[in-house]
């Protein structure tokens, strides 16, 4: 069976940038009504950071890991439905092993999409930062895809950003829209972060998304902050500072067909000599 798809041509984004604490009701709390703000500024689509329930570090992944459904994917499905908005955010599955969670409510209430990441952290970079995610996360198998009124979503968690396979395969199952929840640190923020984003959106003609914690000098995990959008040309139309705060970009997939129209590259690829294809298909 074919579905058909009938996209309304322009939406709002909202981006939460969330200062997450070790008190996870606060930051339950304090997601649910930054959810509201949003919607009461026009948003239709939400992103929260990565471990927006949690501070980010592999010390806190067992202890506030959740089973899904629970605590933190209910509150997500009740401000999607209270707020009237699809919703995307990201938190640890207590299924073993562990594993990142992005998990997409709707405005009914129901939890249309729940995976994991593809890849995992684990960096090296002497005398700035280690940090091995696999110490207590396993990485999932499952490309993360959901459809709204607006557009076809992909989700992807932090470090899978680094992978332009992903984003293109993505972008072959018709996503228009990239949102990757992530928690960049003070090395690789400054570096990659906006670099990465905008070679995304350049490579595969879509829009993307990315959600950060805010910044937070004392945590033993610095966030670096910057939630950004980007547009098809590959232009930051949308960027917050290191603080709390909610940011906005209006997505008009009018604008990105007519970027894929000037530059076709998707019909420009020449397939008889190199292809990007899922191995699986999920």
């Amino acid at each position: 069976m074919v579905t058909i798809l009938f996209l309304l041509p322009e939406f709002r984004l909202a981006v939460v940038q969330l200062h997450v604490t070790k008190v996870k009701a606060d930051n339950l709390s304090r997601a649910r009504g930054l959810i509201k703000e949003a919607a009461a500024q026009g948003a239709k689509l939400v992103v929260l950071p990565e471990c927006f329930n949690s501070p980010y570090g592999t010390g806190f992944f067992p202890e506030y890991a959740e089973k899904i459904p629970g605590e933190s994917s209910q509150v997500l499905s009740e401000a999607a439905k209270e707020s009237q908005v699809y919703l995307v955010g990201g938190e640890r599955n207590s299924g073993q092993p562990v594993g990142t969670v992005p998990v997409a409510g709707q405005p009914v209430g129901t939890v249309p999409v729940a995976g994991q990441p593809i890849h995992l952290f684990d960096i090296d970079v002497p005398g700035k930062i280690r940090f091995q995610e696999s110490e207590t996360l396993s990485p999932g198998s499952n490309l993360s895809v959901f459809d709204t009124p607006y557009c076809r979503v992909g989700v992807g968690i932090c470090y899978d950003i680094r992978f332009a396979e992903l984003a293109q395969l993505y972008s072959k199952k018709g996503c228009q829209l990239l949102v990757y929840p992530g928690a960049f640190n003070m090395t690789t923020g400054p570096a990659h972060w906006e670099l990465l984003q905008r070679g995304r959106a350049v490579d595969n003609q879509v829009y993307v998304a990315t959600a950060s914690p805010a910044r937070d000098e004392t945590a033993s995990y610095v966030a670096w902050g910057h939630s950004t959008v980007v547009s098809p040309w590959g232009e930051v139309i949308s960027k917050a500072g290191s603080e709390e705060t909610v940011v906005y970009a209006d997505i008009d997939l009018q604008y990105l067909a007519n970027v894929r129209q000037q530059i076709p590259i998707t019909a420009q690829r020449r397939s008889d000599l190199y292809t990007v294809n899922a191995v699986q298909e999920g």
